[in-house]
């Protein structure tokens, strides 16, 4: 039996980085949705699931930090690395619940996007199947299906 393909919702305002990044992604085994703004991300993963979420911090409509609000008070459990130039430090300090799993500072490579997409899925290794729409509490495991 194959082992299932992990799910990525990439968001990324930045056409030529969001392109370079999914297809490093998808050459390396993932299944990726790209999208280029918060708001559309918040509908989508109201609507599916995945396994990880990349996130720019900076877009527009809605910044990655006001998206890990909605995904905590949704009690969704998802991984998050966010891709940034400059930690949001106020955010976190008042908001420390929000903290995505990894920060990945730019500029970086895709040796270093790939290792720390493989370290956040390994972490949740023990996670049976697609998790972004579960309501248990941060950091639990959950399985889905028999």
């Amino acid at each position: 039996m194959s082992k299932p393909h992990k799910r990525i919702l990439m968001v990324e305002d930045d056409a030529d980085i969001c392109r370079l990044n999914s297809e490093d992604l998808r050459n390396a085994g993932y299944l990726v949705d790209a999208l280029e703004d918060g708001d559309t991300a918040w509908e989508v993963l109201q609507r599916d699931s995945y396994n990880l979420l990349i996130t720019d911090q900076h877009w527009p409509k809605l910044l990655g930090v006001e998206l890990l609000k909605k995904i905590h008070d949704a009690h969704m459990v998802l991984p998050v690395i966010m891709i940034t130039d400059i930690l949001p430090k106020l955010e976190f300090a008042e908001h420390p619940w929000i903290q995505p799993a990894t920060m990945l500072f730019e500029p970086y490579s895709s040796a270093e996007l790939l290792g720390m997409v493989k370290n956040a899925l390994a972490t949740n290794a023990g996670v049976g199947g697609e998790i972004a729409r579960s309501p248990i509490l941060k950091g639990q495991p959950v399985h889905h299906g028999p």
